[in-house]
């Protein structure tokens, strides 16, 4: 096994010993490693991959059912008008099969809201409504086998959701009648009012089936008056019920959530009559953000918002779950228990819910003055004897889960991440599974409609794998540079970029990593966008400032309160487009300190990237040439990290600007910074070290784009992700331990080349170094893309404008057999001498 592979192999072992252990949030009571009671991701599955025009296809997986041996999850995509089938018999490893257009079983302008597997059929839900003042649809009964349509069955409106009894007598559907939000102010009352479709499903035949409708206003269809029960119980605009959802319990008793109405109706469904109705009530919320400012502050409060809830649930046939979304006056941004005997709430979650968010990267800023986190989805499933609710962020994108054995007193139990808007929660018991459909479908940004596969039974959770205390939330997102703390090996500093107000976090090594404290960075002349921070020997930071064009890119000197002591410009990148400043290190102190840093893309008329060193003392600037590998058509490579390594050398990230299957360049390379005479750009060597794609794809989630933090403490390497503030990217964010450093690394190169002197002048700075030497079985393998070159091959330069014709390989390149080579290879090894002499003195 080389270097590289045993490098990669070292990351995955780290990974399984590291994210693999995680252990749960302060809250998770409810769980414990020992009893394997966590889910675990297994597999996201794009579902335009399903679609006949492939990546070009528009998709939306929206709610989703199992066929009845658990083999085949059959999903709605309503831009596709489209039902779409996926083979799940091996979880890690989704098969798509296929998918059957709605005009084979009616008109292309069908929609498809829901489905619900039954038996040898699935029940397909379809709106067919020409306007909302007409409201119309159908079910349409497909064998699966060969996806045939088998029968259909009008409907009194426009449906939206669907549930199954228990033991196969009813089906119970939701006719929402939904409003037209750009009619008067959008709000209620609009006719026709909405309904309760009763499906009776005993008969040999699908044909043989009839439909009840339980009617949930009284009056006309034109002009229609509030029936007594959903009056008294305080809904609002009773006249104009909206059903939403709707959920069985074992009693065939259907509850049916009103979201719009703030409230919840009991029907029993033998005698299609209204047991009971009652108002979901009103919730005060403290501590969380209210405000899209650019700043995750959660100081905001809102007092007496109803709880207009969604998607709902049945627990151990009395207490019923809510997930809180809102609509168009509300929104709790929670989840809420009700005692259904009642119609009494007996738990809410207030704010922690959106805790979780804020304290796990994954709050929506740019939703703060609307709904927030957004729990849309909901759904109680059984595992191992124990009932879960599951609950969706469709903002946050991701999904809660709580363990339910006690409906009074739920515990929150892990996060399970997933990809954007998720909406159907599909329990799966009977092969200890759970299945997410994201309905978002971001082509432009590269994150797709997917199903999410979850696997119960694992020891630990995957995910987060940084966070803060969700009782206490230090809020944080968008990180875009990672360093070392010098003064305690155990913490990083990490930064934001301009998604949000600059910060700089404080981050606690672990198992999940903590974030402990953020702080604001102020004083600028500028609106920052900081791309890179290093903490220095002397206090304080440097941090590296992109700006929108390459004038305005900055080195700022920040001191230990995040007040700006100085902006430096940089000399010979006015030219660079918006690909400015990506990282920064910094080494050395006082007259001796060096600020070494690197620019993501190339400058026009130049074939490679620049790496910058600047010495404070001084003001001096030299400049290095650093050639990216070639991207795949479509993508770009780039420059996103630079750090310092204990030998003096320096580690960069370069990697991709693709997302999730598409991503496939995730790589750190080392290099060392050779002489840089006056008017020259040395071109450096680099030597792979590590490929951190598996990292990032090691928990089966949508591969993260930008690997943008990298640091080595207390000798071992740590990459974070910048999660793009969840705005329009899933915002999950991998904060991964690589291994030690010299497993990573060639830390056993040579010293740096020698000096008349063994202090380096003020005008240098520290000594330029030799490039590092091993034997092949031991040196950091080149890129396979790149083309290979001795390690005692000298360092190659070139003028700052590059010759007519010339290309960064001829540099120098034709000349290598003209070096002594004896004569290096004896200076090499003199070198190895020395350090091993120093070491032993040691």
């Amino acid at each position: 096994m080389n270097r590289t592979a045993q490098r990669s192999a070292g990351i995955l072992a780290a990974l399984a010993l590291g994210a693999g252990g995680l252990a749960p949030l302060a809250l998770a009571a409810g769980a414990n490693a020992e009893s394997g009671s966590y889910f675990e991701r297994t597999a996201t599955y794009p579902v335009h991959q399903n679609h006949p025009e492939g990546a070009a296809a528009e998709t939306a997986a929206e709610i989703s059912t199992v066929s009845a041996d658990g083999q085949t999850l059959i999903y709605t995509d309503a831009l596709s008008r489209q039902i779409g089938f996926v083979g799940i018999s091996d979880a890690a490893k989704p098969v798509g099969l296929g998918t059957l257009p709605l005009h084979q079983l009616g008109s292309a302008e069908d929609e498809p809201t829901s489905v619900a597997a039954f038996g040898e059929y699935v029940l397909v839900v379809v709106n067919t409504s020409t306007s909302y003042s007409e409201p119309s649809g159908r079910v349409d009964v497909v064998r699966i086998a060969d996806r045939t349509l088998v029968h259909s069955i009008a409907l009194p409106g426009q449906p939206d959701s669907i549930a199954l009894s228990a033991d196969g007598a009813y089906a119970a559907i939701a006719i929402e009648n939904e409003r037209d939000e750009d009619a008067g102010d959008g709000g209620l009352p609009q006719a026709p009012a909405g309904s309760v479709a009763i499906l009776d499903t005993v008969g040999q035949s699908p044909a043989d089936w009839s439909l009840r409708e339980v009617p949930l206003a009284g009056g006309t269809r034109e002009n229609p008056e509030a029936l007594d029960e959903l009056a008294q119980a305080g809904l609002d605009t009773p006249q104009d019920p909206e059903p939403e959802y709707v959920s069985i319990n074992s009693r065939n008793q259907a509850a049916v959530s009103l979201q719009e109405n703030n409230g919840i109706v009991l029907i029993d469904l033998p005698s299609g009559t209204i047991a009971k109705a009652f108002s979901a009530g009103t919730v005060d919320l403290e501590g969380i953000d209210t405000e899209e400012d650019g700043k995750l502050d959660p100081a905001g409060s809102l007092l007496g918002v109803p709880r207009e809830p969604d998607a709902i649930g049945w627990i151990q046939d009395r207490y019923l779950a809510t997930a809180n979304e809102g609509d168009w006056k509300g929104g709790s941004r929670g989840f809420t228990v009700f005692d259904s005997s009642t119609g009494e709430p007996v738990w809410d979650a207030g704010s922690s819910f959106e805790h979780l968010a804020l304290s796990q990267g994954l709050f929506p800023e740019g939703r703060a003055g609307k709904k927030g986190t957004e729990p849309e989805g909901l759904a109680i499933g059984e595992y191992q004897g124990t009932d879960y609710a599951f609950v969706a962020s469709e903002r946050g994108n991701f999904v809660a889960v709580y363990d339910m054995a006690d409906p009074r007193a739920p515990k929150y139990v892990q996060t399970l991440p997933t990809t954007n808007g998720p909406e159907g929660i599909l329990p799966i018991p009977g092969r200890e599974l759970l299945a997410v459909s994201s309905e978002t479908d971001e082509a432009e940004n590269g994150v797709r409609s997917a199903l999410n596969l979850f696997s119960f039974g694992a020891a630990a959770p995957q995910f987060p794998q940084l966070s803060s205390d969700p009782a206490d939330p230090v809020p944080f997102g968008a990180l875009s540079g990672l360093s070392a703390n010098p003064a305690d090996a155990s913490q990083f500093f990490a930064v934001s970029d301009n998604a949000y107000q600059p910060r700089i976090y404080t981050l606690e090594a672990g198992t999940p990593a903590t974030v402990e404290s953020s702080m604001a960075v102020t004083g600028a002349s500028v609106e920052l966008d900081l791309e890179g921070i290093t903490a220095r020997a002397d206090g304080g930071f440097w941090a590296a400032h992109e700006g929108e064009t390459g004038a305005q890119n900055l080195l700022v000197r920040i001191d230990a309160e995040g007040v700006v002591q100085e902006e430096i410009a940089l000399p010979e990148l006015a030219e660079l487009g918006k690909h400015g400043l990506e990282g920064i290190a910094a080494t050395g102190a006082g007259e001796k300190e060096e600020v070494v840093f690197a620019v993501q893309r190339e400058l026009p008329g130049e074939d490679y990237v620049r790496l910058g060193r600047y010495l404070p003392a001084t003001g001096e600037f030299s400049w290095y040439g650093y050639q990216l590998e070639a991207a795949v058509d479509g993508a770009w490579n780039g420059l996103s990290e630079i750090t310092a390594l204990p030998d003096g050398s320096y580690a960069v990230i370069e990697r991709d600007n693709q997302v999730g299957p598409g991503a496939a360049h995730k790589k750190i390379y080392q290099v060392r910074l050779p002489d840089a005479a006056a008017g020259e750009v040395p071109l450096v060597q680099k030597m792979l070290a590590a490929d951190v794609l598996s990292a990032l794809q090691e928990t089966s989630g949508w591969t993260q784009e930008k690997l943008e933090g990298l640091a080595v403490a207390d000798g071992e390497v740590y990459v974070v992700t910048d999660n793009d503030a969840v705005d329009d990217a899933t915002g999950e964010t991998v904060f991964a331990h690589l291994g030690a450093a010299d497993e990573v690394f060639d830390l056993a190169g040579p010293e740096p080349s020698e000096q008349p002197s063994e202090e380096p002048s003020e005008e240098q700075g520290e000594a330029p170094v030799a490039e590092p030497t091993a034997s092949p079985s031991q040196a950091p393998q080149q890129d396979s893309n790149q083309p290979q070159a001795p390690t005692d091959a000298p360092q190659q330069s070139r003028p700052t404008e590059p010759e007519a014709g010339g290309d960064l390989a001829d540099t120098g390149a034709n000349s290598f057999w003209l070096i002594p080579v004896g004569a290096v290879i004896a200076l090499l090894g003199a070198a190895a001498a020395i350090k091993s002499a120093r070491a032993r003195a040691k």
